[in-house]
């Protein structure tokens, strides 16, 4: 039980929420944006929530759309919190209450494949954005088959549209908590980064921010057509029809388990080390995940990127150096005795082999195989989008490579930047994953860059132009330089499976 003298009511459109201080900032947790997806609003579009009579109590992370997390172990804690109501935000701010403060908003998007992810994770608490004067709004958003799943009847990318309905709450009530709802500035990593770039593709998200942080964004937006095969799939799997009341009548543990079974290994022969090296080059598909952001002509343009090049709100964009590198060590089974170097020649990027292994001499092996993953699921998309940026009228738009190598494994993991973006390098879930000497040094630097772009939209570095790819390196002594070099040589290889970079 908490103090009431430590106690704190904010006025909302919807009504009274009554928050904790915690110093010199308080916290509002799990508000509710809009009503719970169950029963007939199950696959719906998200429908604003109605006002309550009285106080409601804000002071308890809400109910999570995770049910299971992406794995036994994950990166960073991610929190399952039962319930229906998982269209909540948290509000984390310094000047509850003081609608004349008009601090910016970092309004954050967790990640997990869109099919997992919480943000009831502590490393997204905002306390240090706080202590640096920005507001921050963390949000739920429905995951895997109920968020993005296709279905006759429903509108697409439900989860993406749950992510809009809470920025439109930000708009009607971010002032009420000392935030400036005309200085919004989205943030997200992972999934939440490919939906960054979904939002700011979207047509239905224009006027809701002003600015955008993608980390390790990764976005391929599914076709229709694939879509609706998937969702037919899962019907069949959960033995009911590919309808709206069908699928409705499916309990979330029989949607999760029937996604389960399509996610699996497929059975039969085992896949030759060329295809499965050429299988990494070609993109995430050995990840196995199936219900993502589809293109639809109402919330996701099939050209993303070009509607992206087009948007001319200020942008941040990077990855870490090794996201998925550690894959190659499980893959080395699979591998046999065939070298990896030669398997990497042999596929559609054979001509940039030197340049990879020129590029990573600290990988070797399966991990270099690894690498080939990181590049086309997430690190092409840096060079791709911000080239496509530059050209033409010069959208303003920042790179960053985050490069400081983790003591666990000495490489620089998926995830692995986000104590450093968010300043909790002393929490001790932040401890038993980055180690005890994490340097706050690298951590100031990083967070004070994500502190000024929300403030003044501009990142204190040189923006990346045609000719001047500029990036910032966070490593133990950030620097500025050109970067993602083999990235771009490798999005514009006319004989990969990689997409080249457009403009």
């Amino acid at each position: 039980m908490t103090d009431p003298a430590e106690h704190t009511l904010v006025q909302t459109a919807e009504g009274t929420v009554r928050g904790v201080w915690r110093g010199a900032s308080a916290a509002f947790l799990g508000i509710p944006f809009a009503e719970a997806p169950v029963g007939d609003l199950r696959f719906l579009a998200p429908v604003p929530r109605s006002p309550w009579t009285g106080v409601r109590d804000a002071i308890n992370y809400g109910a999570t759309a995770q049910r299971r997390p992406f794995g036994e172990v994950t990166a960073i804690p991610e929190p399952s919190i039962p319930g229906d109501d998982i269209l909540t935000v948290n509000v984390f701010t310094p000047a509850p209450g003081d609608t004349d403060a008009s601090l910016p908003v970092l309004f954050w998007i967790h990640g997990g494949g869109y099919k997992a992810g919480s943000p009831a994770s502590p490393w997204y608490d905002g306390l240090a954005f706080n202590r640096d004067g920005v507001v921050t709004v963390s949000v739920g958003y429905r995951l895997g088959f109920d968020g993005f799943g296709a279905i006759d009847g429903a509108p697409a990318n439900r989860g993406l549209l749950d992510q809009i309905e809470g920025l439109r709450w930000v708009k009607r009530n971010i002032a009420a908590f000392g935030g400036d709802p005309g200085r919004v500035t989205i943030a997200g990593q992972s999934a939440g980064g490919g939906s960054v770039l979904a939002l700011l593709a979207s047509p239905l998200a224009t006027g809701l921010f002003h600015a955008a942080i993608s980390q390790s964004g990764s976005l391929s937006p599914v076709p229709p057509e694939l879509a609706q095969c998937r969702s037919a799939r899962l019907a069949e799997l959960a033995g009911v029809p590919a309808t709206l009341d069908g699928f409705r009548g499916l309990t979330e543990d029989q949607v999760l388990d029937a996604a389960a079974q399509m996610e699996a290994p497929p059975t039969g022969p085992p896949i030759s080390p060329q295809d499965l090296v050429d299988g990494l080059v070609a993109g995430p598909g050995i990840l196995g995940l199936q219900f993502l952001p589809q293109a639809d002509p109402a919330s996701l343009p099939a050209d993303w990127v070009a509607a992206v090049a087009a948007d001319p709100r200020p942008l941040l964009l990077g990855a870490v150096a090794h996201e998925f590198t550690l894959i190659g060590t499980e893959l080395a089974p699979a591998l046999g005795d065939a070298d990896p170097v030669e398997l990497i020649r042999a596929s559609p990027l054979g001509e940039l082999t030197d340049q990879l292994v020129a590029a990573h001499p600290e990988l070797s092996g399966p991990l270099l195989v690894g690498q080939l993953l990181s590049v086309s699921t997430f690190r092409r998309w840096v060079p791709e989008v911000a080239t496509a940026r530059s050209r033409g009228a010069q959208r303003p738009t920042w790179a960053y490579d985050f490069r400081w190598p983790n003591p666990t494994h000495g490489l620089a993991t998926h995830c692995c930047d986000l104590p450093f973006a968010w300043d909790n390098l002393a929490d001790p879930s932040v401890v038993s994953s980055c180690g005890p000497g994490a340097p706050q040094d690298l951590a100031d630097a990083m967070h004070g860059a994500w502190v000024r772009f929300a403030t003044t939209h501009e990142a204190p570095w040189s923006p990346w132009r045609p000719g001047s790819p500029r990036t910032m390196v966070f490593d133990a002594a950030p620097s500025e330089r050109d970067g993602y070099g083999f990235e771009t040589r490798a999005a514009g290889s006319p004989s990969a499976g990689v997409p080249a970079v457009r403009g």
